[in-house]
């Protein structure tokens, strides 16, 4: 008896020798505008290889297709941001140099508003230690207000906890804003480099004169990052650290530093292709395939608890009110005994996943 032949899961389609080849060629093809003339020229080779030899032959399935292309491409570019999507649903003809019209901004400004901007949480926690969770980097033009409100809110905290371990990145101008607000006004800090490979044009991001409210000068700040920590996100950890304004707790960052846009394959497919270069003025590279890695290594599980537990002994012996003085001795055995159990909580989980 012949097996029946097995339905594509629905985010999925059956993927066709001349899909296959279109879709290699217009990778190869578009290869020519990435931000590293001498690594594309390898991929390319790569690909044009394995298309005169029908290298992927077996692939019949476009999530497949998609998966296997974008393994290949970062094992050769060692770049995560370089990347193939599939679409089960056929992709919009969009122009990506176009600018966008204003009705498209003002649908993502009201997107961005139904998530507050991305502004998750922010509190003060025990020992008047100020705490913002932030998902993404809005764009300054659509966030700038939620972004001073913010500051404002944690203007009178002794130390700041900035958490954005689950921070996929977005704007390089709101990384600029909110570093503008923790570092000093004079002389402007050069915080980083875009460099344009096809343009050899560099944009170069400062920090800002004039922010709203009161800048968060002299205090400790702690910057939580994980493995979900991605692109302008890294970059915000990244120029912190090279400035030795923040301590970054937590667990190695994701690894993307390279801007770029989206290209149009066909009818089912797109990537991601990096058109830039991050390029820091101090290390003169960035954090791409490393990530940013922690000042202070622990899961990220109990990266909050740590930095609250760090920033109150920094406090112990510095903050001159007695009110708050005894509010942080009666907080860090506290948070130094939840920290314990939660790690104890940890230790355990791993045992019995063995």
């Amino acid at each position: 008896m012949t097996e029946a032949p097995s339905t594509p899961p629905p985010n999925d389609r059956p993927l066709d020798a001349a899909t296959r080849t279109a879709v290699l060629n217009q990778i190869a093809d578009s290869l020519d505008r990435y931000a590293f003339p001498e690594v594309a020229a390898k991929i390319q080779a790569d690909l044009r290889d394995r298309i005169a030899n029908d290298g992927y032959s077996d692939l019949k399935s476009g999530l497949q297709f998609s998966e296997t292309l974008t393994a290949q491409l970062q094992t050769l570019s060692k770049d995560l941001h370089l990347k193939v999507h599939f679409s089960p649903a056929p992709l919009p003809h969009l122009d990506a140099d176009a600018e966008p019209t204003p009705e498209e901004l003002e649908q993502q400004r009201q997107l961005s508003r139904l998530r507050n901007y991305d502004f998750n949480k922010i509190e003060r926690l025990a020992g008047n230690i100020g705490y913002l969770q932030l998902f993404s980097f809005e764009p300054p033009e659509f966030a700038g207000d939620t972004a001073a409100a913010a500051m404002a809110f944690l203007a009178p905290t002794h130390a700041l906890i900035i958490d954005i371990r689950h921070n996929r990145g977005g704007s390089p101008g709101m990384v600029a804003l909110l570093c503008s607000y923790l570092l000093p006004d004079y002389p402007p800090v050069h915080l980083n480099d875009l460099y344009w490979a096809a343009e050899d044009r560099t944009q170069q991001w400062w920090t800002v004169p004039f922010v709203p409210g009161q800048r968060y000068l002299e205090r400790p700040v702690y910057v939580l990052i994980g493995s979900e920590t991605f692109s302008a996100a890294e970059e915000f950890a990244y120029n912190l650290q090279q400035l030795k304004r923040a301590v970054i707790v937590g667990e190695t960052s994701g690894g993307g530093a390279n801007p770029g846009r989206g290209i149009r394959l066909d009818d089912h497919f797109w990537m991601f292709l990096p058109t830039g270069q991050a390029i820091n003025p101090i290390t003169g590279s960035n954090w791409e395939g490393t990530g940013v890695v922690p000042d202070f290594k622990i899961p990220s599980e109990l990266a909050l608890q740590a930095a609250h537990l760090m920033g109150l002994k920094k406090l112990e012996d510095t903050v001159s009110s007695p009110t708050l003085q005894r509010e942080v001795q009666e907080a860090i055995p506290m948070v130094s005994n939840r920290l314990d159990q939660m790690q104890q909580d940890l230790i355990s989980q791993i045992g019995g996943l063995r």
